[in-house]
């Protein structure tokens, strides 16, 4: 299949690299499309415009002639997506949904895709997307999803691989994936600015040490820290995808929900990411904290 057009639908971090590293490819016509577009002082309408390119007025009028359509939008924005687009879809145009959603909203978006005619790919991005960017590890699944691997590699996503035939299989690989890592980022978030309050952080990081041996754990956890700081707002949507994902497990989701309360909260301690130490974003954050509390206080 020879790709001309590609639509990508979300222009947000991830879509904006997706776009910088498709674009490398003068082949491809490249639309985009962000429901935040209709607001020209938006970051996904500025950036659009920085890249020179195509601006479509919805998701539909994007797909429309687009051999491969890539959807990158919200968690919980990933069935809306799907058939928004499907009113442009041609037929055997392919879907790649890199969304992380539950298994269930996953195959909602399929059943909106395939029945107008296209081809739904589900697939899973299965680290952070910096600094791999578009060749990250990306699982596929779905009916579609062996026909696309080289599909996927050929137009630049080189980590791209056949995963299962089974719908849900990847989305429920990535999510739970994601109890692991982003619990464990709230873990430290938490075990971290407590600690920080009673000055043992430094006992409890060589404690972990013997645990899990690490080169630099203040580094790894000022890291870790960092990302729930700064996408906490987005971490907390996909973990209450993680969790919808644990109770058609059937289980209770204790551990994922917690984990998205920790990683929304620490979202509201961005200027904390101006330090360059451990320590010192632990103290920003408290420190913030106690003006937030006296601001209560006082009101």
């Amino acid at each position: 299949m020879s790709v001309k057009t590609i639509a990508l639908i979300g222009f947000g971090e991830v879509g904006q690299a997706l776009a910088e590293d498709l674009r490398r490819t003068s082949r491809f016509d490249l639309r985009v499309f962000d429901i935040l577009n209709a607001e020209e002082s938006s970051k996904p309408s500025h950036a659009a415009k920085a890249m020179g390119l195509t601006h479509s007025s919805s998701a539909a009028e994007a797909a429309r002639g687009a051999e491969v359509i890539i959807s990158a939008v919200t968690a919980e924005q990933t069935e809306a997506a799907a058939r928004a687009s499907s009113a442009g879809l041609g037929d055997g145009a392919f879907y790649f949904d890199l969304n992380s959603a539950s298994p269930a909203a996953k195959t909602g978006a399929a059943h909106e895709i395939n029945a107008a005619g296209g081809r739904y790919v589900e697939a899973s991005v299965m680290s952070p997307i910096f600094p791999a960017r578009i060749a990250s590890p990306i699982l596929l699944g779905g009916p579609h999803a062996k026909e696309f691997e080289t599909i996927a590699r050929n137009i630049g996503f080189s980590g791209a691989r056949f995963y299962s035939e089974l719908p849900g299989k990847t989305a429920a690989a990535k999510l739970c994936r994601s109890v692991m890592i982003k619990g464990i980022e709230a873990l430290l978030t938490e075990s971290l600015l407590s600690a920080r309050y009673y000055g043992v952080e430094d006992m409890v990081l060589a404690s972990l040490d013997n645990l899990v041996p690490l080169p630099d754990w203040p580094d790894k956890a000022r890291y870790m820290i960092s990302r729930a700081i700064e996408h906490g707002t987005r971490r907390a949507e996909e973990m209450r995808e993680a969790a919808k994902t644990v109770c058609e497990a059937g289980l209770d989701p204790l551990m994922s929900a917690a984990t998205a309360a920790r990683q929304d909260w620490a979202s509201g301690f961005k200027p904390a990411l101006d330090e360059a130490s451990l320590h010192a974003m632990l103290d920003a954050v408290r420190l913030q904290m106690s003006q937030q509390e006296n601001s209560g206080r006082k009101g």
